[in-house]
């Protein structure tokens, strides 16, 4: 049994894999001193740590029972072929997410899209290489800049009830911000689909579900690709021992 840790920016996972197979995962506001009840770690076979930061800290209560068999990081040996050119700055959910691709659609042509804290694009090739993508702000991001950087603008959150040209300011924050979102998302799927064939898709990240209906294209949903991807990594190095 492999006990997956993935702490991000806002919220901190946790997942309990038995090979591949996901069996129960839950998580955890960051704003909170992380102790998962009921996790024995001595308990489980492997264990892997990912954070958003080195520094990270993480408040088990069997912490000294047992070290992660992984702590990953841009050293970490992958079964994917990394070239991105500054693998220390890059992200161990974007890494995560690249790898989680490949086992959902191995040897083709993968899109990530991971809309959180931030919207993140991913791409792997058909023969695991992984170039990179691109970053841009998230939902909330873009609805807090607007509040924070104005004088007026209030601070609103998202709906579903939105349309094109908004007849109040609510509405118009709600039209830009949106709005502006599907675009942007979409016009990205259809640049990378003109370049590469058989592009597939998938969506994941807190905001996915809201967007999901809302794009244009067909995208294959994945909300635990990262749980997912920090496993494969799990298992690889396992394997390699």
């Amino acid at each position: 049994m492999n006990l997956v840790i993935d702490i991000g920016n806002t919220q901190t996972k946790v997942a309990i894999f038995d090979h591949d197979k996901l069996i129960k995962q839950w998580k955890d506001d960051r704003s909170r001193p992380f102790r998962p009840t009921g996790v024995q770690i001595k308990e489980y076979s492997h264990f892997i740590l990912s954070t958003v930061t080195e520094n990270s800290q993480v408040e088990l209560h069997t912490t000294k029972e047992k070290t992660p068999d992984i702590r990953l990081n841009y050293t970490t040996p992958l079964p994917i072929k990394n070239k991105y050119k500054t693998p220390k700055t890059l992200g161990n959910d974007r890494l995560a997410n690249a790898v989680g691709a490949t086992v959902i659609f191995p040897q083709k042509n993968v899109l990530v899209i991971d809309l959180g804290t931030c919207i993140k694009y991913d791409f792997i090739d058909k023969n695991k290489n992984y170039f990179g993508g691109a970053i841009s702000p998230g939902l909330q991001m873009r609805f807090s800049a607007l509040n924070h950087f104005t004088a007026k603008l209030p601070l609103i959150k998202s709906s579903k009830k939105f349309t094109l040209t908004g007849n109040s300011t609510e509405q118009s924050i709600l039209s830009g911000v949106q709005n502006g979102m599907i675009l942007e998302v979409n016009g990205m799927i259809e640049q990378y689909k003109k370049k590469y064939k058989d592009l597939k898709v998938i969506l994941t990240g807190g905001d996915a579900p809201f967007f999901a209906d809302l794009l244009k294209s067909s995208i294959f949903a994945a909300p635990n690709l990262t749980l997912q991807g920090l496993n494969e990594i799990l298992n690889y190095n396992v394997s390699k021992k």
